[in-house]
């Protein structure tokens, strides 16, 4: 029991920020969802702060399609936030349960999200996470989850740059940058979100590379919808690059109305471009770039978007910086699809034993695998700590197991705020990696730690199959 009224019945839920139950309201008779923050007292301070900041902005917010909070309590050593109960899925469960959904179901589903959202911002709220697995569907519609990352107007968190928070996949240019979340940032995370509810697949693989991704984020043109779908026009006008340019959350929940009653959209299928000239392909995860200050106009201007792009790669250097400690350079991050598969791997390994050897690809020698093997532990600690369930998809599922499942994984990992890797050293000859890794944990306290992994190839990527 709970605050003497809220009695757990199961749980329900696990992710980063707590576990979530089901339970029953003895006062009021109704059931809630109630999830568990952290211990007490002041063990986790960031998801204390976080959870705090959920109820009171949550709060703020009285809409039909927003998940309501309803208290935030502190007992049994934890603190928990007493929530709405939503029966039904996440928008992300039911794609993956029955694929593509139809424009209209989408868009009516969309609306009601874009429809939160629109009161959010007028309430100087941004959400800062928009993504599949945070709307919630039920028989009565879609209702937006999890205000934790959100920020208020008058938040003075919200000025500083440099801090990338959010879903990689569903990240705004801008704040793959490294700026400040704004309302058009979750306007280009709506569409995101769009995207993979009519595809069936997120707009941005991520994968073992958060670095490529955040490039591509960053430097390439943003997905598209064939131009015959009834959302290819409003996803061009959501996810464009320049903030300035995309349109009002308001004026997406109106066109998303209109589409949900089977009217076309108002806006307009982009005219195909004429591609410019290829760029010389980078061959690693970081682009070179030389260091420029990044100007407060850049923001305005389609043509400043170079600038911005180079400030993306700036603010995630310092996951990578271990390159440099150990002797072999920056890594650079590739621009196209390529970016998940080594260039040993990506060879076609279907050549016959009579095929001429010198049409065969080429093996890769031990310094190209070191570096590949190099490579995946950066990405993956630079993947941990911001999609720890990507990260967990990048063991075996025999280590999965060994490694007490995803429970015991987020349960170590929910501590870690980040990881940053001093060196490196990869032998091919066994598989082995061997790094040396700080942790900075979220109550504050530091520590660093030897690791050594057993790594195992699995298709065009590394999988950890254990610790050696």
């Amino acid at each position: 029991m709970i605050a003497g009224r809220y009695r757990l019945e199961r749980e329900i839920g696990r992710g980063g920020s707590g576990t979530v139950h089901l339970a029953h309201d003895d006062v009021l008779g109704r059931q809630v969802a109630i999830k568990r923050i952290g211990t007490m007292p002041g063990s986790d301070d960031v998801e204390l702060e976080r959870a705090e900041r959920e109820a009171r902005l949550a709060a703020a917010l009285n809409h039909p399609h927003v998940v309501s909070v309803f208290d935030l309590v502190d007992e049994a050593d934890a603190r928990w936030l007493v929530m709405e109960y939503v029966d039904g899925e996440t928008l992300s469960e039911r794609v993956r349960r029955s694929g593509p959904i139809p424009a209209d179901e989408a868009a009516a589903l969309l609306g009601q999200t874009a429809d939160a959202l629109v009161e959010a911002h007028a309430a100087g709220i941004v959400h800062r996470d928009v993504k599949p697995s945070n709307i919630l569907i039920s028989a009565a519609g879609a209702k937006l989850n999890d205000f934790g990352i959100a920020r208020s107007e008058n938040d003075p968190s919200l000025t500083q740059t440099g801090l990338v928070t959010g879903s990689p996949a569903y990240l705004a240019p801008e704040v793959a940058s490294g700026s400040s979340a704004t309302a058009a940032s979750d306007v280009w995370s709506l569409g995101g979100t769009l995207y993979h509810a009519v595809t069936g697949s997120p707009p941005y693989d991520v994968g073992d590379n958060l670095i490529g991704a955040l490039y591509k984020i960053v430097h390439e043109d943003p997905p598209r919808l064939a131009d015959d779908h009834p959302m290819a026009g409003l996803l061009a006008v959501m996810m464009t690059h320049d903030p300035d340019e995309r349109w009002s959350m308001q004026r997406v929940r109106d066109d998303l109305a209109r589409i949900a009653r089977g009217q076309r959209s108002t806006a307009a299928v982009p005219a195909a471009r004429t591609p410019a000239p290829a760029a010389a392909e980078p061959t690693g995860v970081l682009p070179p770039v030389r260091p420029a200050p990044l100007p407060r106009a850049a923001r305005r201007r389609r043509h400043h978007w170079g600038l911005i792009a180079a400030a993306a790669v700036a603010a995630v250097a310092a996951i990578v910086a271990a390159y440099v400690l150990a002797g072999r350079g920056t890594p650079e991050a590739a621009p196209d699809d390529s970016a998940r598969t080594s260039p040993a791997s990506s060879a076609s390994t279907n050549d016959s034993p009579d095929d001429n050897p010198s049409d065969s690809p080429a093996q890769p020698t031990a310094e190209e695998q070191r570096r590949q093997m190099d490579e995946f532990i950066t990405s993956y600690l630079a993947t941990v700590t911001t999609d720890p369930e990507a990260a967990f998809d990048q063991l075996t599922p025999e280590f999965q197991d060994k490694s007490g499942g995803y429970g015991d994984y987020i349960g170590w990992w929910s501590q870690v705020e980040s990881a940053r890797l001093d060196s490196v050293s990869s032998n091919p000859s066994d598989g082995t990696v061997d790094y040396t890794v700080s942790y900075r944990m979220k109550t504050g306290r530091t520590n660093t730690d030897r690791v050594r992994l057993q790594l195992q190839r699995s298709g065009d990527r590394y999988l950890i199959a254990g610790e050696a």
